[in-house]
């Protein structure tokens, strides 16, 4: 699951981004409300967590300005203060949940798991196509044949593939999407992965084939 944190408190940025990561989320991190808002503006995220005092653009803003364009991603605001008026007005402005500084490091994932879990919930949570299934939530994937749990990034891609199945999917839309803007890993991991994948695939008898398209990326199709 990729999050965007939009924090301009670099140390508390830091330390929220490696919470997150060791409970294995993907993180992008962003320090001014601009930023996080031409971030958001790319659908790459599955939620955000916003400060709302943030230099160039504060976190309500950026709130009303992409719900305003339909974008309907989870939120939770983060603020350092703790007036009732502040918190109805984030709310009012479209935020899933607040959390008032200082919090604990596990209220905050408790918050985060809760706004995503609400908004899984207006999605499958179970993926069909051909004879496979993927479970959204337990990264189970399954035919007739057995079932296998996917590593993180494994269940990343193949979600994107299924979920737009026979459309071409790129190579920077998988990295954009799962390895983030401002990776240094080099693009040939989205072929390795592709081959994980084609690999467990085979070993459950799915009648679905991930097909590449040289040079352009790769989408999946069923094979009978």
């Amino acid at each position: 699951m990729r999050l965007l944190l939009a924090e301009d408190e670099l140390e508390m940025s830091n330390a929220l981004v490696a919470i997150l990561k060791h409970n294995n989320y993907s993180v992008d991190a962003v320090y001014d409300g601009a930023e996080a808002l031409d971030y958001l503006e790319s659908g790459l995220y599955d939620a955000a967590i916003l400060d709302i005092m943030m230099p160039k653009m504060d976190g309500i803003t950026v709130l009303k300005k992409i719900r305003s364009q339909g974008n309907d991603i989870p939120v939770l605001l983060l603020t350092a203060k703790s007036e009732i008026d502040d918190r109805v007005t984030g709310l009012d402005a479209g935020a899933d949940d607040y959390l008032t500084k200082p919090f604990a490091m596990k209220e905050l994932l408790a918050r985060v798991r809760a706004i995503t879990r609400r908004q899984g919930e207006v999605t499958d949570a179970v993926l069909q196509f051909a004879n496979l299934s993927l479970n959204r939530s337990t990264y189970e994937l399954a035919t007739e044949k057995g079932s296998l749990r996917l590593a993180n990034k494994e269940f990343q891609m193949l979600e994107m593939l299924l979920t737009n199945p026979g459309q071409i999917i790129s190579t920077d839309q998988f990295m954009d999407k799962i390895w983030g803007y401002d990776t240094e890993t080099e693009q040939n991991v989205v072929w390795v992965y592709v081959s994980y994948l084609r690999k467990k695939l085979a070993s459950l008898d799915a009648k679905v084939a991930i097909k590449a398209a040289r040079g352009v990326g790769y989408c999946v199709e069923a094979t009978e």
